[in-house]
């Protein structure tokens, strides 16, 4: 049998694991003390804060309705002026301020807000409770993007009128571009609309980073005001993050700082991806955090994985990344993590070992094995998760799947050349190159033998290897070991062990791990 030859390969830095590995998360961990406080404070202290914040309510509420009479939202809307912007700016601003106070709010403010001629549009993160929604206040209730059932919402609807949101259907197909078309045409307006009030980040995280922003307030690529929201204290981070505020005597300081706009370059205005991901590194060198690839579709993933039986971080993969650099969307990574739960549902912590590896393919733990597994297992734990699997596959599986590769293995199997490959064929290929039993190739043999004929055709050795790529590599392994017999045969001496093959041949196998960034 040929030695083992796994290589140490080169990693891409763009594909090593993020400094967060799981942003979507609080992880609250209150005192006996700290909780016993919050139980006998609320007991005095929510009933007074509900009785504050009614009458705020009380008075807000007429206000709203008189601001919002008879002012179209839909059609030919035309931005607030007069009596109208006033009331929104001063009256409303300042119930909005109380509403807060009531809920045991201060606010500290650094920095300076612009107008909207000078930065149409603010970016605010990171967001993460629904108490960011102070940042609208204190910025003089400019519009914001908001889906239309919320003006249905009894009281709050009305709230939500006097911002003159960009409204999102999710009935209408059309609704993202529509919205993208408004954000635009408001950010060009020359001032006569207010400022467009964003969360980039499009969900909440636990601010130990900022995720992946959305391209939607930059595609216009006008000046953007970034906007941090900061908790500085622990606990009111954790209480803020539980909803617990109402619980809490002593007022929560919410501090806002306003950054100096960033005026796009002419390739941010070109580029609106390059554009956000700038603005985002100001902000998080601001907030002193590092930034991940993470985004909403993450979160769609995660949930995915718990349906799955999986630990739900199994399907945090930095979409953002993955998607970019190996292009799938999310429906492939959903299917793939179908597959991969297939894999790993008899493991513990949704991590695959070696062992768990070769039972899914029904082969035993051989050198070729092992290298195929060194190979998905980027980081040398010893396991593959959902991750390391999504790139293995596509990087190392899925080039493998050419018609001229797989014609090539399959001529090596077809001993005869009679174009088909019998069960001894395969079995006596396999078992001298891989080391694998007759019992395991049976098994193998039968599900590649899809019409039960007792031979495989070529449809049949492609179309197997198309829908299962973790057997591409393993296939395609035995022509490189096939050619490192030959070429050892051929100058004995001349190669050494693993690790120290030719250059020629280390180039080779490096390559196959990487894609151009």
């Amino acid at each position: 049998m040929p030695p083992q030859r796994v290589f140490p390969l080169p990693r891409q830095q763009s594909l090593l694991l993020p400094a967060v590995i799981n942003p979507f998360v609080q992880d609250t961990k209150l005192t006996k003390a700290a909780v016993i406080k919050c139980v006998l404070l609320g007991i005095f202290l929510v009933p007074v804060r509900a009785i504050l914040i009614s009458l705020v309510l009380m008075v807000t509420w007429p206000v709203s309705v008189i601001i919002t009479f008879k002012h179209p939202l839909k059609g030919a809307v035309e931005p607030m002026r007069g009596w109208r912007r006033f009331m929104c700016r001063r009256v409303m601003a300042a119930l909005g301020r109380a509403y807060y106070f009531c809920m045991g709010f201060r606010v500290v403010i650094k920095g300076k807000q612009v107008n909207s001629s000078e930065a149409p549009i603010l970016a605010v993160a990171p967001h993460s409770t629904f108490f960011d929604g102070i940042v609208c206040i204190v910025a003089g209730l400019p519009s914001t993007v908001s889906r239309v059932e919320n003006l249905a919402t009894p009281i709050f609807g009305r709230f939500v009128r006097c911002l003159q949101p960009v409204l999102v259907s999710r009935k209408d197909p059309d609704s993202r571009k529509n919205t993208i078309q408004e954000i635009d045409s408001r950010a060009k307006s020359g001032g006569n609309w207010p400022q467009v009030l964003i969360f980039p980040e499009g969900t909440c995280t636990n601010r130990s980073c900022l995720i992946t922003f959305k391209q939607g307030a930059f595609i216009p690529g006008v000046p953007v005001q970034p906007i941090l929201m900061r908790y500085p204290n622990k606990l009111q981070r954790q209480l803020s993050g539980k909803h617990l505020q109402l619980c809490h005597f002593s007022f929560f300081f919410f501090f806002l700082q306003f950054l100096p706009p960033h005026i796009p370059t002419e390739e941010e205005k070109k580029t609106p991806s390059l554009f956000a991901s700038r603005v985002r590194d100001s902000m998080a060198q601001a907030l002193g955090v590092p930034v991940t690839d993470h985004t909403y579709e993450d979160c769609r993933l995660m949930i995915s994985a718990g349906e799955l039986t999986l630990p739900m971080e199994a399907g945090l993969v930095e979409f953002t990344k993955i998607s970019r650099k190996l292009n799938m969307k999310w429906d492939n990574l959903r299917k793939e993590l179908e597959g991969f739960s297939a894999m790993a549902c008899s493991c513990k912590g949704g991590r695959i070992t070696i062992e768990e590896f070769a039972r899914f393919l029904k082969l035993s733990i051989s050198p070729a094995l092992e290298e195929l597994f060194a190979l998905f297992d980027r980081n040398g734990d010893g396991t593959i998760d959902f991750r390391e699997y999504v790139i293995g596959l596509t990087i190392l599986c899925r080039p493998a799947n050419t018609e001229e590769v797989l014609l090539m293995a399959f001529r090596l199997f077809d001993i005869d050349e009679d174009e088909k490959i019998t069960r001894e064929e395969f079995t006596a290929l396999l078992r001298s190159a891989l080391g694998v039993s007759d019992l395991n190739m049976v098994k193998l043999f039968k599900e590649i033998d899809a019409d039960g004929s007792g031979f495989i055709t070529f449809n049949e050795f492609q179309a197997f290897a198309m829908t299962h790529p973790e057997y591409a590599k393993l296939f395609t392994t035995y022509l490189e070991l096939q050619r490192y017999q030959a070429i050892q045969e051929a100058c004995p001496g001349d190669l050494q062990l693993s690790g120290q093959t030719s250059s020629e041949e280390n180039q080779e196998d490096s390559t196959s791990d990487k894609k151009d960034d």
